[in-house]
């Protein structure tokens, strides 16, 4: 019993044998089964952009200013402002809610230079 265990261990039967096939149908199962049973928090990232800055306001929430030219881009893909600041802000901080949002406008004229979100998970 430890010998076969052993042989387990150190891939030690050959190729084609009973025991080998057993192996790898024990890794296969491992590696299509443990996906259903836990919960490894990982979702493919579609596209970054290119500048999202996280800070924290001082009571402990995160807040996340986004270039408003990557919003613009969004907004005419979604046609909803709420909704492309969701786009761009979830592959970073997860699935989230967004609470509000403030537009920052640029120093010379009113154009808005970023969008501030606050948002929760």
């Amino acid at each position: 019993m430890l010998r076969t265990l052993r042989n387990y261990v150190f891939w030690a039967y050959e190729r084609g044998s009973l025991h080998y096939d057993i192996m790898v149908t024990a890794i296969l199962l491992f590696v299509f089964i443990t996906p259903h049973l836990w919960n490894y928090n990982d979702r493919p990232v579609f596209h970054l952009p290119s500048q999202v800055m996280v800070d924290n306001d001082g009571s402990g929430e995160l807040v996340y200013q986004v270039r408003a030219t990557d919003v613009q881009k969004e907004a005419a893909l979604t046609g909803n402002t709420d909704l492309a600041l969701r786009h761009i802000i979830e592959p970073i901080a997860g699935d989230v809610r967004i609470e509000r949002y403030e537009v920052v406008p640029g120093v010379s004229d009113n154009h808005p230079v970023a969008y501030k979100v606050w948002a929760h998970r």
